[in-house]
């Protein structure tokens, strides 16, 4: 492809407007995700409980923009000021959820929907990332932790919010912390949090802020695909693994092992004798 041509595509995409088609895809996605949440039981706790459903899903749609809000010491409830999105959100969830012979929730699973919806967020997600980075930076120019903080929170709000969200319904998991097994979201968004900074920031990267914002949402909606299409999931798992090998003690308790073990063996060698 023609340089100009592809630098004039990612100008298209920086440009590209979120309301309403993105947002409605962000939403039919969250509500998904609750749904699946529930389990076999999800359309009988809606129609039983449809207000704590509804609550639930509005955390998980607005999860990134709250959280953020709360640890720059804004309005919590800002993000619900705009009455279009949230009336936008409120007619997405009533047709994932209510719809006559639940058909709304069979058209957003239908793959080439469910895989056109998830392109369409994961360019939203770059889009809230982005927006993090920058917000942060007015306040704070200096503080990089609080960006990637905030960026990452705007990414993947709802992972760090899933224990409130489920406990909404009625369903307590203490041990669904994203601190302690982050999604391949969360990581994604904080590298992309990094590599804004360091665009914005530094000089380390050269190419244009267009070409830097479209490569991240390649990457975004590279992956997400691989994982709905191929069964990808998590691909920084084994740069972990590594990382964690050289650096958090796993080398020195492998090696451990293998002297216990030598020296159990020695031990027991020496038991035999005895007894000879």
């Amino acid at each position: 492809m023609d340089p100009e041509a592809f630098l004039d595509i990612a100008n298209q995409v920086v440009k590209l407007k979120m309301f309403p088609y993105f947002d409605i895809a962000h939403c039919a996605l969250s509500a998904l995700s609750v749904r699946e949440d529930l389990g076999p039981g999800a359309q009988a706790f809606s129609r039983k409980h449809p207000l704590s459903c509804w609550l639930s899903y509005m955390l998980v749609v607005y999860a990134g923009s709250m959280l953020a809000n709360g640890f720059l010491a804004e309005p919590i409830l800002a993000p619900l000021k705009n009455t279009p999105q949230l009336v936008v959100a409120t007619l997405t969830w009533y047709v994932i959820f209510y719809t006559p012979m639940d058909i709304g929730y069979k058209l957003a699973k239908f793959l080439p929907i469910k895989v056109l919806f998830s392109a369409m967020k994961e360019i939203y997600r770059c889009k809230k990332v982005h927006d993090g980075v920058t917000h942060a930076a007015k306040l704070y120019p200096n503080a990089y932790l609080i960006m990637i903080i905030i960026g990452t929170l705007k990414g993947n709000g709802a992972g760090f919010t899933r224990l409130i969200e489920r406990l909404m319904r009625g369903v307590w998991t203490p041990m669904a912390m994203e601190f302690m097994q982050p999604s391949f979201y969360t990581k994604a968004s904080l590298v992309a949090s990094i590599i804004f900074i360091l665009d914005k920031k530094t000089e380390l990267i050269s190419a244009p802020h267009a070409l830097v914002y479209f490569g991240i949402v390649i990457f975004f909606v590279y992956f997400k695909l691989s994982s709905i299409l191929l069964g990808i999931h998590d691909p920084f798992i084994p740069f972990e693994n590594l990382t964690c090998a050289l650096f958090f003690g796993g080398i020195w308790d492998s090696l451990a092992k293998i002297l216990g073990r030598g020296q159990q063996k020695e031990g027991e060698v020496k038991d035999a004798k005895k007894l000879n």
